[in-house]
């Protein structure tokens, strides 16, 4: 992998793994949480996408399309993500829903893009997808609310695959600028998500006056980590890219561990090093 796309893959892992250990920190957010995340993320947008309109001169409709595309996808994504850690552990959730994306990322790419990922590449996926699984503790048994997690991890992990493969179609075939692609999603996710929350604006007060640190940390390291992996779209295609962001898995699991006291942190770091090795073999590719 070019060492600059490693580099920004490595940075929205970080950042990546943040948002998603404020999010778990506030289960009770719902909807609603996502829908203020949404709206000042699309504020703190709002300047660089005005200059990279600006600076095109204009926008064409499919730049239109593929943002409102790529927001009704992220609305998904995020509503299913926060109902998953409000009734599982991010320890579950969190490494289904990033494994089984890149592993359905990379099938999609061979067969839609026509890509052709070498050996090592195709072996460190296999690795990344091993490691998740351990760190997820499949093949345990548990109650039901794990049961439950292991559901919406899963079918989180399918819109992480539709939006991988829609907005790096989005930012390569039909060069829609990184920054105009992530601005405009933002906006849709508001959009929908407005009269929602707005039929609820008590819960909205009173969850921006307990949690406005956690909602703004989401705000800027969501959008952050997400255009740090497109612009390594631009050096490498996605089915190095995908996998290769798994590595906030590693991340997010210690953290689970060591800032929320989820159980099993032995499985968790055996599988966080499967990741490590499967993230150095696509690297290496």
């Amino acid at each position: 992998m070019h060492p600059a796309a490693l580099a920004l893959v490595v940075g929205a892992a970080v950042a990546h793994a943040g948002w998603n250990l404020c999010a778990k920190a506030v289960p009770e957010g719902g909807a609603l949480f996502v829908w203020l995340a949404a709206v000042f993320s699309a504020l703190f947008q709002l300047p660089l996408a005005v200059f990279v309109v600006t600076s095109a001169g204009g926008v064409p409709a499919q730049w239109w399309l593929a943002t409102v595309v790529s927001g009704l996808v992220h609305t998904a994504y995020f509503v299913v993500l926060q109902r998953g850690y409000a009734v599982g552990d991010l320890s579950v959730v969190y490494p289904l829903a990033r494994g089984t994306g890149p592993m359905l990322s990379v099938l999609a790419a061979i067969w839609l893009f026509g890509e052709r990922p070498g050996p090592a590449a195709l072996a460190g996926t296999a690795a990344v997808v091993l490691g998740v699984w351990v760190i997820g503790g499949l093949g345990a048994t548990g109650d039901r609310s794990w049961a439950t997690g292991v559901g919406y991890g899963l079918l989180c992990g399918a819109t992480i695959a539709a939006y991988t493969i829609w907005d790096a179609h989005a930012v390569t075939a039909l060069a829609v600028p990184a920054l105009f692609l992530m601005a405009g999603s933002s906006l849709t996710e508001t959009v929908l998500l407005g009269p929602y929350a707005l039929a609820r604006r008590a819960e909205v007060r009173a969850l921006w006056r307990a949690h406005r640190g956690l909602i703004l940390a989401v705000a800027v390291l969501s959008p952050l980590a997400y255009l740090l992996v497109l612009f390594a779209l631009r050096y490498a295609p996605v089915s190095l890219v995908a996998p290769a962001r798994e590595l906030s898995i590693v991340i997010g699991s210690v953290g689970a561990w060591l800032l929320l006291g989820e159980p099993n942190p032995r499985r968790r770091l055996g599988g966080a090093f499967i990741v490590l090795a499967g993230v150095a073999a696509i690297a290496m590719s």
